[in-house]
């Protein structure tokens, strides 16, 4: 059996397994021993088993994992995302559509100093969804928003799915950082677009908010502090050059913590869950990089990249139709699968393709991740509307369904900005670095 069919018959298996519920990290452990030893033998596959682990611990690059989860995980527990929607509240107070423009905005923020669209839609349905059924909106708009909007949290740096892609695809990650960064806001503002067109077609279910006079707006405004303090300093400073992304991370996770302290929304006993969540978080993360490392090296061994590489090439196909059809199998498997398991199965297999087709590796990673989210919000998986389904047990699942839909019209135009200006995504990484 050759080693391109034996690399096959593993991916098969590989999904076999992970519908079958098996974890992901111990089906891509599984897979990739075993296709490896087929290939080169039981002695090579173990002895890469061995290593890779010592190899994952002592990668200087993967501390900047949990000093940005604990981050987020300190951020989350504060009020900053209620004052982040008061103060993006305050900028369009009054309009027609004005508290879901507001939601948009406060899940971009919190996006950004949160680096997780699971906790962006978490906290943004007990702060906006709670205030948008006051005025009037329809559950199902309301729901919708905010389980679109949470998706920006893994897209606005900074992102740990950014910062696992930087790991897997080997690149940097202040150039991934950069080139995140105005995809994900003309994405907010894509958002706000199809807003202002249902409040024309529906206006009815996006009701203006309370009006507020301009000292109330300057106040309301003022409470955006923290999160300049924590995203200027911390990405800020890896933008400038001042800081390693590890270095800005730790320096992000103190301040997060001293503000914490400081405004007395943190106390040592929130500190020691903070840390206890985070360790939680980043070994679970880090069994699951473990088994995307394995299951890289057998795709090498395989030769299945560089094989369907050579046949795309040789097909003479426009490297745009290749990127839509890597699109549509993102958009295919974010029904079954998280994000950042489908970034650990298929960047391995994809991304030496996009490479050879002549797409830039930090491009790819934006489109990767604009294609991944839409698996967010689209059923039957949809983490961010289980998410919020948890919390508004009233608001029926099909509801908010429902109110996605016009918001995936904002996604896929994204999309198709980023494969045609790729300048989108590249300009700022060639002007900061």
């Amino acid at each position: 059996m050759s080693s391109q069919l034996i690399g096959i018959v593993a991916c098969g298996v590989l999904v076999a397994l992970i519908f079958l519920r098996v974890p992901v990290g111990v089906a891509l452990l599984l897979v990739a021993v075993v296709g490896y030893a087929a290939i080169d033998g039981w002695y090579p596959a173990l002895a890469t088993l061995g290593s890779t682990p010592f190899d994952l611990a002592q990668a200087y690059s993967l501390s900047v994992v949990p000093l940005f989860l604990l981050m987020g995980v300190v951020v989350a527990r504060t009020s900053i995302a209620g004052q982040l929607f008061a103060a993006a509240n305050a900028v369009v107070a009054g309009r027609r559509g004005g508290l879901a423009m507001a939601t948009v905005g406060a899940c971009a923020g919190f996006g950004a100093i949160c680096g997780s669209s699971l906790a962006t839609a978490s906290t943004m349905t007990r702060v906006a969804i709670p205030q948008m059924r006051r005025f009037g909106y329809s559950d199902s708009i309301a729901a919708g928003i905010v389980a679109s909007g949470g998706t920006l949290g893994i897209l606005i740096p900074p992102s740990i799915v950014l910062i696992i892609y930087a790991i897997v695809a080997q690149q940097s990650v202040p150039a991934l950082f950069a080139a995140a960064l105005v995809p994900g806001l003309i994405l907010a503002a894509l958002h706000v677009i199809v807003i202002m067109v249902l409040a024309r077609i529906v206006p009815d279910q996006l009701p203006p908010g309370d009006r507020m006079t301009w000292p109330e707006r300057l106040l309301a405004l003022t409470g955006v502090w923290k999160v300049a303090v924590i995203f200027g300093i911390a990405v800020g400073g890896i933008y400038a050059g001042w800081f390693s992304p590890t270095e800005a991370a730790a320096i992000g996770a103190f301040i997060a913590i001293v503000i914490g302290f400081a405004t007395r929304e943190l106390d040592l006993r929130g500190l020691l869950a903070s840390m206890r969540e985070t360790v939680t978080i980043t070994g679970t993360l880090f069994f699951i990089v473990l088994g995307a490392l394995m299951f890289g090296y057998f795709m090498v061994q395989s030769r299945i990249p560089a094989t369907m590489g050579a046949w795309i090439t040789a097909q003479g196909v426009a490297p745009w139709v290749v990127m839509l059809f890597l699109v549509a199998i993102y958009l295919v498997l974010g029904c079954f699968l998280d994000t950042i398991s489908m970034i650990l199965i298929t960047v391995p297999v994809f991304l030496p393709i996009a490479i050879e087709v002549g797409y830039s590796p930090v491009w790819f990673g934006i489109l990767v991740l604009l294609a991944a989210e839409i698996g967010l919000i689209t059923p039957p998986v949809g983490l961010n509307i289980f998410v919020i389904s948890a919390q508004q047990r009233d608001i029926p699942i099909l509801s908010i369904y429902k109110g996605i839909l016009p918001f995936l019209l904002a996604h896929a135009a994204g999309i198709a900005l980023l494969l045609l200006f790729p300048a989108i995504a590249l300009w700022l990484p060639g002007l900061l670095l």
